[in-house]
Order: structure tokens, then sequence, then C-alpha cells
């Protein structure tokens, strides 16, 4: 990449060796590759502006650690946090990112390919699972801001009536609870890699408490934008069998079947703004599967 820093120069303790530039996200962070001693590693590498955010981040990664070390549902191992240097070392696990995976599969295995997703993520939150009273507000007003942002007229006009949709929802979360954990925060099948039978999660930087029905609208709602549905039926946008597979994983609740996950979809669709530069296939993706949600937002409001 022509904005890819040069490896970083910079004292490294012995046993550390930087051999690559991953990914450069200017203002934020740099990510290396290498090792620590012998390890294959990844090395993160904070700007100043981002290097409390990465001393948070690396208590996530020591905290959930213990719970996250298993033979199929894992976190890569934090090996080493140098914050004289602003740098975090993590292990290099291996594996393809499950989307990457998916596309490259039979789609007849797909949806079983996907089964263990739900399982990795009720692993990684029922260690801090609680609940608490619904507080939908500042998350539709996250949302109403971005759906303004909208660039394309006929996507406004569909992400207008799923607010809509939305804000009617809310009102049925008045003085109702929802299920709360430490999340992944950005849980999308490209930061699962899938091994075998194993599956690590990654790139957790974005860990934080928050509703549980998030995550799964994170997840569902991505694959859907990329038009990936191997069941072939749709609910609320996304694909139907692998909602149910969620639902089931974390036994929802009628409350959180019928109206949190239903608010949380809703909510990530109006998060992720496309942009002009968006593909043809990807905006007409989008069209569907925001329609789509919103009919059947409209029609669980009428139940």
């Amino acid at each position: 990449m022509s904005d890819a820093p040069p490896l970083p120069e910079i004292d490294l303790p012995d046993g550390a060796v930087i051999t690559e530039v991953l990914r450069h996200v200017p203002g934020k962070r740099a990510i290396f590759a290498g090792h620590w001693r012998g390890r294959a590693a990844i090395f993160r590498q904070a700007e100043r502006a981002t290097a409390e955010m990465q001393a948070r981040e690396w208590q996530e990664a020591r905290r959930i650690w213990p719970y996250m070390q298993g033979a199929r549902f894992r976190v890569t191992e934090p090996l080493a946090y140098l914050p004289e240097l602003r740098l975090m070392v993590m292990e290099r696990a291996p594996g393809t990112p499950l989307l990457q995976w998916l596309w490259q599969t039979e789609p007849e295995a797909r949806g079983a390919a996907l089964a263990p997703a739900a399982q990795w993520l009720r692993r990684y939150t029922d260690a801090s699972e609680s609940w608490t009273g619904a507080a939908p507000e500042g998350w539709l007003a996250r949302a109403g801001r971005c759906a303004e942002a909208q660039p394309f007229d006929h996507l406004r006009k569909i992400e207008s009536e799923i607010l809509a949709a939305l804000r009617s929802l809310a009102q049925r979360l008045d003085g109702a609870e929802w299920r709360v954990a430490v999340c992944h925060g950005d849980f999308h099948p490209n930061n699962l890699l899938r091994d075998g039978d194993r599956f690590t999660g990654i790139d957790t930087g974005g860990s934080a408490h928050m509703p549980v029905c998030k995550d799964i609208a994170r997840f569902l709602m991505h694959l859907a934008r990329r038009g990936m549905a191997p069941s072939g039926a749709a609910w609320c946008g996304v694909d139907a069998a692998l909602a149910r597979q969620f639902t089931e994983t974390f036994a929802l609740t009628e409350t959180e079947r019928r109206t949190v996950l239903p608010f949380f979809l809703g909510v990530e669709a109006l998060l992720r703004v496309e942009t002009p530069a968006i593909k043809p296939r990807r905006l007409r993706l989008a069209e569907t599967v925001y329609a789509a949600l919103r009919d059947d937002l409209e029609t669980l409001l009428q139940t």
C-alpha cells in the first residue's frame, strides 16, 4: 500500500523481530507481522492519541484469555505489552477468515460452517453476562445521525422507514431489561479464523460492555450485506436459519427475539453508511436487505 508506513525504527527487546507491514490506519494504529521469542506474532502499534485505548485493549485480552483457549473456541494469546513503545504483541493464529472460507466452500456446506460462530460468541460473553435496564435512546440517536449521512436517495427513504420502526420498538422496550456482557465489539465473520474445527477470534480491540444482541446483529448484517445467505430464507433482512442458530444458542427470550434483536438489526443497518464509491452489486444488496428489514419490522410491530 502506498500509504503504509515503513518498518518501525524502534528499539525492540531481544526476541522481537518485525518483518512485514500488514495494515496502517492513519491516526490510530499500524499493524505488523513478525516473531516474538520464536513464535509468529502480530505487533499492534498505537498512535499517541489511541495509546489509552490500546491499554484497555490489552486489559481485555488478558481478561478473556483464561476463558477462551479451548480446543474449538479461542482468542489469540496475548504475548507482551510494551507501553513505552505503544506496542502490543499478540499470537499470530493460523486459519482462514471465515467469510473468505465460506466463499471458497460449497454452498450446501456453508450453513453448518456458520453455526459455530454463535457458539464462539456465546462462550466469549458468558463469563460477564448480566441483565440491565434497556436503554435504546443512545443507539437510536446514533442510528439517526448516520441515516442523515446516507448519500443515496432510494436508500435514504427506506432508512427513514426503518428509523421510524426503531422508534416504535424502542417504546416497547420502555421498562424492559436487556442482556449485556463484555462483547467482541466488532463481531463479523472475518474476525473469526477457521482452522479445521477450531475458531479463533481476532481484533477484539472494540470489546466493551454492551447489549449482546448488538454483536449478534453485527455478524448477521455483515453477511447479509455481502449476499451470504446460505439458507436462502430471510428474516429482518438477514439469513433466517443463522438468526435461529443465534436465538437457540443464546436461548433468547421472547422480548429479545421479537424486539431487542430486530432493534439492533435496524441499528446495525443504519450505522454502516454506504459510500458513493460502493460497487453496484453491494448497492443492490443493500437495497434488498434494507427493504426486507423494513417490511419485517413493520410486520413485527403489527403483532
